[in-house]
């Protein structure tokens, strides 16, 4: 639409969805949430991947804890990101527990590189992204800092978006360059996107 600032809209989406996360009630976020883990738990991306990339849950996200705890049970490497100090990169850790976590850039929980070895190869993996919002053509809306649209430039694998249903749209607004997930799982469905094989 012309005269539309497109900064200004996803703005209004961020503020829109933040909104609706924070207006959960402890239980049935934690309800949802569970919902959400089953449906990722049974997907062949997850099932056949030896690496799991996940991000670390803040208290407005779909939780990953229970997902990182699942995944170094059922024996797969766990990998999650700590974001470069002065630039828009983040560099994926292998950890072994929660405990090897430490508060980091914008207060997310993050590796500590003293303690956790970078991961260096992402094969036979599948990469768990967060987003503020999803659509139904396989669309994110992150938090507007760039760190996984960076990320996603260079990832040739399978990656999964996973989010609430309140925070869905029909179509989100995206540039030429964003990159369609291959699965969304919200606590209602998983919906898959094949084309976004070709975009890569």
């Amino acid at each position: 639409m012309a005269g539309v600032d497109i900064r200004v809209v996803k703005r209004e989406l961020r503020d829109g969805f933040k909104k609706a996360r924070r207006a959960l009630a402890a239980d049935d976020q934690a309800r949802r949430d569970s919902q959400i883990l089953q449906r990722l738990l049974q997907l062949p991306e997850y099932r056949e991947a030896e690496l799991v990339l996940t991000y670390v849950s803040t208290a407005i996200e779909v939780d990953t804890r229970a997902l990182i705890e699942q995944a170094l049970r059922d024996g797969k490497r766990v990998a999650v990101p700590r974001c470069t100090p002065g630039k828009i990169d983040m560099k994926f850790y292998l950890i072994r527990g929660l405990d090897e976590l430490e508060p980091g850039a914008f207060g997310v929980l993050e590796p500590n590189p003293g303690r956790s070895r970078e991961l260096r190869r992402y094969d036979h993996s599948v990469c768990i992204l967060p987003g503020l919002g999803f659509d139904l053509q396989g669309y994110r809306l992150g938090y507007g800092k760039g760190y996984y649209d960076r990320f996603l430039s260079r990832y040739s694998g399978k990656n999964v978006g996973v989010c609430y249903n309140i925070c869905l749209k029909t179509l989100l607004p995206h540039g030429r360059y964003d990159k369609m997930v291959d699965v969304l799982v919200t606590e209602k469905f998983v919906k898959r996107f094949p084309a976004a094989e070709e975009h890569r």
